[in-house]
């Protein structure tokens, strides 16, 4: 009997980008990325301080380089960014033919800077174009928060070049303000007479919605938030690239920059481990997913969609919930910067357990 197609692979048939959201020295190592990649139609790669943290902490594979970089005198955040340059340029490499293949569109892996910069425009500026010249690798996007200050280095970094993934965004406005950002860069570009192909990713954090409001809402609207927010994001992504103001950057060589659906990890017991995922099938956008909600998309027999480029019934969804009590609009605020709080904590116990790895090395 013939083997199934993976239900990846069916997802990347509908027009879907599908990359993993982790990186590991063993997942390197132990060739699991190169599989995802031959097998499993995974075409890019995702990072943020958690998933470093964990990497890191959770076993000795990091060992060797920890002692390798204390020789060398390096320490703290410096250590770190040189492990984490070590792993995504690998990364990067094994993403380079699918990078050439789609003539840029996909292949790409993210290092994210300091989340304790979030609120400094100027500081993110520098450690971006530090990290981005120090990778050196063209399918490397450079994450930075979509957050108010984070706005006018998106702009900044589009105008010099350097490809961003936008993070920690959670609503329309919010999607929109990094849109904008990216927008004004390529406009800048424009009137300069610069090459408009600079590529960009707009990460929407979806599950974390329903998580926020599991006790909040009555069982037929639990879980249906996330999704609604995602196809209102989705809707307002295809008007914009219909816009006249895409479309006279597209004449001059631009590309949009494409919607990435992030944190699509189930977070409650009871749904099916792919749920957001089959949720969101949309064409020409991205799912970052965690290796547990890969295996279960991959292990899925079918797929429907896509999913509609009007939105569905996303406001009507939405109109109900407001009606329950919660305030979307306060509610993604609020979820922004909890966010970023989250990934600051991250990045302290990341730091911290270097602390702890340099000195087991370093005593033997």
């Amino acid at each position: 009997m013939a083997a199934s197609t993976p239900g990846t692979v069916l997802v990347h048939r509908l027009g879907q980008s599908i990359w993993v959201d982790n990186i590991t020295r063993t997942m390197l190592e132990e060739g699991t990325l190169e599989k995802y990649i031959a097998d499993w139609a995974v075409t890019g790669l995702t990072s943020n301080p958690t998933i470093f943290q964990k990497a890191i902490a959770g076993g000795d594979a990091y060992d060797g380089s920890i002692r390798k970089l204390l020789d060398a005198g390096l320490s703290g955040e410096s250590l770190f960014f040189k492990l984490a340059i070590e792993d995504l340029t690998r990364a990067a490499d094994l993403f380079r033919s699918v990078h050439r293949e789609s003539n840029g569109v996909d292949g790409w892996v993210s290092l994210e800077v300091s989340p304790l910069l979030a609120n400094d425009t100027n500081a993110t500026l520098a450690q971006a174009r530090e990290l981005h010249a120090a990778a050196g690798r063209n399918n490397l996007f450079i994450k930075v928060p979509g957050t108010p200050e984070g706005l006018p280095a998106i702009e900044q970094l589009t105008y010099e070049g350097i490809s961003v993934n936008v993070t920690l965004l959670f609503d329309r406005a919010q999607y929109l303000a990094a849109a904008d950002a990216y927008l004004k860069g390529l406009e800048r570009r424009l009137a300069d007479g610069l090459d408009l192909k600079v590529c960009s990713v707009a990460s929407l954090f979806v599950s974390r919605w329903d998580k926020a409001t599991a006790s909040k809402l009555p069982a037929e609207l639990a879980n249906r938030l996330g999704i609604a927010v995602g196809m209102q994001c989705y809707k307002a992504y295809v008007d914009l690239k219909n816009s006249e103001r895409f479309l006279k950057l597209k004449a001059a060589g631009a590309r949009p920059q494409r919607l990435l659906f992030a944190s699509t990890g189930v977070k409650d017991p009871h749904l099916a481990g792919a749920y957001y995922v089959t949720a969101l099938a949309a064409p020409d956008t991205v799912n970052t997913m965690p290796e547990e909600t890969l295996e279960a998309t991959a292990a899925l027999a079918s797929v429907s969609g896509p999913q509609p480029d009007d939105g569905g019934d996303c406001e009507t969804m939405l109109a109900k919930i407001a009606a329950a009590g919660v305030d979307v609009a306060g509610l993604g605020a609020q979820l922004q910067i909890e966010g970023r709080d989250s990934f600051d904590k991250s990045w302290a116990d990341l730091l911290a357990d270097i602390e702890r790895k340099a000195a087991a090395v370093a005593a033997g």
